[in-house]
Order: structure tokens, then C-alpha cells, then sequence
């Protein structure tokens, strides 16, 4: 279930108290990230009739439109009586900071949220589509010694509608960029085709967000209720009906997590944030290995991918000098070996707070030809937006950085 939670709205009435404004601005809910029924009663809860519900919920989440005096078939007492009662959470957010590769094929933002913490999302162009990435929780305890994300720790989790609206947002932007009538026409197409795709992956749409992955900030199984809450709305037929087989989470590892996706009986692709296949060096790069060893994770991993019949996606860092040797790939094989599962390779992206290096392309070429050798399949990344702080938490890293030298 998605909580309605209280926000802060940006319109003052004239000549209201200061305190009168904050009891009044405290007292809006948002209603961003509920379910059509839910949306019903809080409207009906104000006087709005319930035909209402089902036009603001359209033009949330099949228009990507935020604003209500936008909501052009809603009457002009009806707008006020929204505006006067609640808030939609994308429009509390502001952007913070913003950067886009030069290639135009990568965008990242640096979200403010209404309580003033921030977090980061990217939304990248691929030759099927788009997809975001998203974080699952403000900052991040893991200290993944390689990861920006985790420098001061993590704040909170984040809440399904935090989640939902990195997506919406930009959808809101590709809305803008071509034409609110082509979103509308693409997620009508979405809609007739569902039960044409049911045996295969969703055409992409060319205008909207056709892929999700929760590889962001934070450890997602330590905010599941959340994560899986975010991900079943955007699989709902009235919002993005993005297919589960669209969606990734990545975990570093934690083995009750992997196992009550596994419950959930959902076919939604699992990555594990592996990187090391030494204990002593996982634990050095990975804390988390101490309280779930590697092994115990793949094994776990394996299960789930039993289970599922989906091939487990194993990310693996390459760091110069401390995991990219021969030794190092010939241990990833065995490991690995009989195992429905495939190796991302990711050249670091540099993390100056950390020292760690980027292997030469001559070290990442035999990286990969000793695991094609042994049969396991295995790719490097493509590269997206190196030219900009893609890497998680380092444009958040940065901006605090800033904000505590003024």
C-alpha cells in the first residue's frame, strides 16, 4: 500500500498569517502515487464527485501533467477545491542540479526533495527505448569503498511515490519535448498491445520511460515494501503498464531480500553487485560480504533464477590493479560456471574520494575474452554519460560538497 503522506505547497493565500500558512500548507495531502481507488475516497473526502478521481488520475500518470490548472476538463471550482486541499509530489521537487552527455543520449538530475534531502536519477537513450535509473534510498550504508553513494551514510529510504516520480518526471519531459499528443498516442498504443506482448517483452515506446532499473543510491532490498510498492504502480494498466520483465533491482547481496522476491513470484530481472570473487577483497570492497558471503549470495541468486527462469545479471567492477587480473577472471568462470547468469562488465568510473583507477582497455579486453573462453557470457557496459557525474552519488557528493563551502 502507498501511504498518503502531508506536503508543502507553494501558494500562499493574501494576507494569511505565516503560521496560518504552514497549519494550512501542512494539512494538504499529496496525493501522488496513490491507486485509483484511494484517489477516489481522498477526493470524495473534499466534495469531489468521484468521475473526478478517474480524470485526475489520467492526467497524472497517462499525461504526465502535474499541474491541476492544467487539468483542462476539470471545472474551475474543482481546480480550486484540488489546489485548496492538495499537493502533487512532482511539483514539490525541484532540480537542484542538472547535466546532460554531450552525445544527448544521457541526462542527470539532482533532486530536492520537500524535506530538503536530495537524490540523484538518470535517464538514459537507448536505440530500444528509454530507461531510468533510480535510487532507493538517501544515501547508502553499504560503503561499497568504489561507490560515491555511500560517503556519508545513508539518510532515510525513500517512499514508492519518491521512487514513481523520478520516472514520471521524465516522462514529463519527453512529454514536453514531443508533444503532449504523441505521449497520449503512445501509451494508448501501450495499452492495445498488452495482450499481444504477453508472451514477450513490451515494445519500447518512443516517447515515454519503457524500462526501470533500481541500481541507484541505497540497497533496495533494505527498502522492499517500497521498491516493490514503486514498481507493482508503474505495472498497474492505468499508469505506465511497464512489464516486470522491463524492470531491474540490484542488490550487493542481501540474501532475505533475494529470497522474498523469489516469493513474490514476479519476473522481475535481478542484478547482484558481485565485483569480487576473493573474500578477503570483497570484504575490502564490499563490507557486506562479511555478514553474507559471496558464495552463499550466488547460490541464492541461482535459486531465484530457478525460480523464475530469469538469467541473473552478476556487475562487476573493474578496478586496475586490484580485480582485474587472470587469476581474478578464472575465479569469476568457476564460480560462475553452469549458472543461468551473464557478467556486466563496468570499467570504473572514477571516484576521486576513493583513488581508484580505471584498468587499461588491453586489461579489460583479456578480462573478457578468459570469461568468453570458459563460456560464461559476459559484455562490457556501454558507456553512458562518463563525461558528466553518471556514477551513483557522485553528483550528490559534489553539490554537498559545494553547499558546505558557502
Amino acid at each position: 500500500a502507498i501511504e498518503v503522506t502531508a506536503r508543502s505547497d507553494s501558494s500562499p493565500g493574501v494576507g494569511a498569517s505565516p503560521t496560518n500558512l504552514v497549519f494550512e500548507e501542512l494539512m494538504k495531502i499529496d496525493i501522488f502515487g496513490l491507486t485509483i481507488e484511494a484517489l477516489t475516497e481522498a477526493l470524495a473526502s473534499k466534495g469531489l464527485k468521484k468521475f473526478r478521481a478517474k480524470q485526475v488520475f489520467q492526467w497524472l500518470y497517462q499525461k504526465s501533467v502535474f499541474d491541476f490548472a492544467a487539468m483542462h476538463n476539470l471545472s474551475k471550482a474543482d481546480i480550486a477545491l484540488l489546489e485548496e486541499h492538495f499537493t502533487v509530489l512532482p511539483r514539490q521537487i525541484t532540480i537542484l542540479r542538472e547535466q546532460n552527455s554531450s552525445d544527448g543520449m544521457t541526462s542527470k538530475l539532482l533532486l530536492g526533495l520537500p524535506d530538503g534531502n536530495s537524490v540523484e536519477t538518470v535517464l538514459m537513450h537507448h536505440d530500444y527505448g528509454y530507461s531510468v535509473c533510480v535510487s532507493s534510498q538517501v544515501g547508502c550504508d553499504m560503503h561499497c569503498a568504489f561507490c560515491a553513494s555511500g560517503l556519508k551514510g545513508a539518510v532515510r529510504n525513500l517512499t514508492a511515490p519518491e521512487i514513481i516520480a523520478r520516472v514520471y518526471l521524465f516522462n514529463e519531459r519527453l512529454r514536453q519535448r514531443n508533444g503532449q499528443a504523441s505521449l497520449k498516442e503512445a501509451q494508448q498504443t501501450q495499452q492495445a498491445g498488452a495482450i499481444k506482448q504477453d508472451k514477450q517483452d513490451k515494445q519500447s515506446r518512443p516517447d515515454m520511460v519503457s524500462r526501470v532499473v533500481v541500481m541507484g543510491s541505497g540497497e533496495p532490498m533494505l527498502n522492499f515494501d517500497a521498491v516493490l510498492g514503486a514498481l507493482d504502480f508503474l505495472h498497474r494498466e492505468d499508469t505506465c503498464f511497464m512489464s516486470y520483465r522491463n524492470m531491474t533491482i540490484s542488490t550487493c547481496g542481501i540474501i532475505p531480500g533475494i529470497k522474498r522476491l523469489e516469493e513474490q513470484g514476479k519476473r522481475i530481472n535481478r542484478a547482484v553487485s558481485l565485483h569480487a570473487v576473493r573474500s578477503d577483497l570483497r570484504t575490502s570492497l564490499m563490507p557486506v560480504n562479511k555478514g553474507f558471503p559471496f558464495v552463499d549470495v550466488i547460490a541464492a541468486a541461482e535459486a531465484y533464477s530457478q525460480a523464475g527462469g530469469r538469467q541473473v545479471t552478476y556487475e562487476y567492477i573493474l578496478l586496475k590493479d586490484k580485480n582485474d587480473s587472470v587469476q581474478d577472471a578464472e575465479l569469476l568462470s568457476n564460480y560462475l560456471r553452469y549458472k543461468h547468469a551473464s557478467v556486466n562488465l563496468i570499467p570504473a568510473n572514477p571516484v576521486p574520494e576513493q583513488g581508484f583507477e580505471r584498468p587499461s582497455k588491453a586489461a579489460i579486453e583479456r578480462f573478457v575474452k578468459i570469461l568468453q573462453k570458459n563460456r560464461i557470457s559476459a559484455t562490457v557496459r556501454k558507456e553512458m554519460g562518463k563525461d558528466i557525474d553518471a556514477a551513483c552519488g557522485q553528483l550528490r557528493a559534489k553539490f554537498a560538497k559545494e553547499q558546505e563551502q558557502k
